[in-house]
């Protein structure tokens, strides 16, 4: 199976028809039906790792100031706690809790939204241990990697460039020059193959502080890159909404 990054963006693109969205629906038209999926999300960034362990997550509607149709939205996905007792053996010796109360979070659901519609393919969420550096996730990425010859697709979700204070209610508002450079950036990087450089990215500037003013919607995107092996790295679409949110996605792995 392939990896993805996913530039989620918006809870809002859950209902939108946009180039975004229907690059999100063409990956999961092209890719073979996993077994499962294991989503890492920007919106499960706590102090520990944690894997999703119930039967039936609950949909998690972590936002506020919405329509209420977002409240009303459901991703009835079944879990399954044989993927997440193997995530967590594969990370042994790193204590990994089986968690019975999270589920998933705007970050999972409303991707999946437009690669599996119809919710028919079991879930797993990977938290983000807040406790540690950007190298630790990348190890910890790295660790999934039998997981692709299981039939299990591995998704990051969050944003290369999310700052909150800085965004315009348009959606197509232009872009701060500063989002665009770093976007630019780290689309190199990924080009490059130079991961060193990507895990290292709070030394890219002042550009980098305003990108990722907190690493919670970046790190996701490690996760996935550590999974690259000696596949390619393609970019399924990219731009930037409301002037400082980018949309970045990226396909590793895909023959």
């Amino acid at each position: 199976m392939p990896a993805v990054f996913f530039g989620h963006g918006s809870p809002m693109n859950t209902f939108a028809q946009n180039r975004y969205t229907q690059a999100w629906a063409q990956i999961g038209a092209r890719t073979p039906k996993p077994r499962a999926v294991l989503s890492v999300s920007a919106h499960w960034y706590v102090g520990g790792t944690a894997v999703t362990a119930m039967k039936m997550p609950r949909t998690i509607h972590d936002f506020g100031g919405f329509p209420q149709a977002l409240f009303d939205f459901q991703y009835p996905a079944p879990g399954s706690p044989e993927l997440a007792a193997r995530v967590r053996e594969l990370l042994e010796p790193l204590d990994v809790d089986l968690d019975r109360s999270w589920g998933l979070d705007h970050g999972t659901w409303s991707v999946l939204a437009h690669v599996f519609p119809g919710a028919d393919v079991p879930v797993v969420q990977l938290s983000m241990d807040a406790t540690q550096p950007s190298s630790f996730h990348y190890e910890l990425g790295r660790k999934l990697a039998p997981l692709r010859d299981e039939g299990v697709l591995i998704v990051g979700s969050g944003n290369v460039v999310h700052n909150l204070r800085m965004i315009k209610r348009d959606e197509d508002a232009p872009a701060f020059e500063w989002a665009k450079r770093f976007e630019a950036l780290v689309r190199t990087a990924i080009e490059r193959r130079d991961h060193a450089a990507l895990v290292a990215y709070d030394g890219m500037g002042e550009d980098a502080r305003l990108a990722v003013p907190t690493p919670e919607h970046y790190l996701p995107l490690l996760h996935v890159l550590a999974l690259q092996g000696e596949g390619p790295a393609s970019r399924a679409v990219e731009g930037i909404q409301n002037a400082s949110i980018s949309m970045l996605s990226v396909v590793v792995g895909e023959p």
